[in-house]
């Protein structure tokens, strides 16, 4: 298995899940957050670095190594600031793995014509519900 070297902006629940779940997984992991107390989420697992600061801030970015990763996966809980980050790493820094959280479906045509992958937690959710009371089609 590739070894790969992953960035995750916002230490929520599903930030701080995926990083520890990415770490332990034996990838390369840098999770990115303004708020220090966020990181309590992380399970003790997690072996990556933690990085506070704003993940709209290119000087963070770039000491978090983005020119060096292969994935950024952005989970804050602000559809525009997620977004706005994920159209930085694809057009400034040519990421080739983008993953973005949005509450918003509709926000996903934003992505078009990209490599931009949106991650929808109400469709995640739903089409789970579905599949456990067997009604998926």
């Amino acid at each position: 298995m590739k070894k790969h070297k992953i960035i995750v902006v916002g230490s929520g629940r599903l930030g701080a899940t995926i990083a520890t779940k990415m770490s332990e997984f034996g990838h390369d992991v840098i999770i990115i957050d303004s708020d220090p107390d966020s990181f309590r989420k992380l399970n003790d697992s997690f072996s990556g670095y933690e990085q506070i600061g704003d993940g709209t801030d290119l000087t963070v970015l770039e000491n978090a190594n983005i020119k060096g990763v292969d994935t950024v996966v952005l989970t804050t809980d602000n559809d525009n600031t997620n977004i706005f980050i994920a159209h930085v790493c694809f057009y400034l820094y040519d990421i080739p793995n983008i993953y973005v959280r949005l509450t918003d479906n509709d926000k996903g045509t934003l992505f078009e014509n990209t490599t931009i992958k949106p991650i929808y937690p109400f469709k995640l959710s739903l089409s789970a519900f579905l599949d456990m009371v067997g009604e998926q089609k």
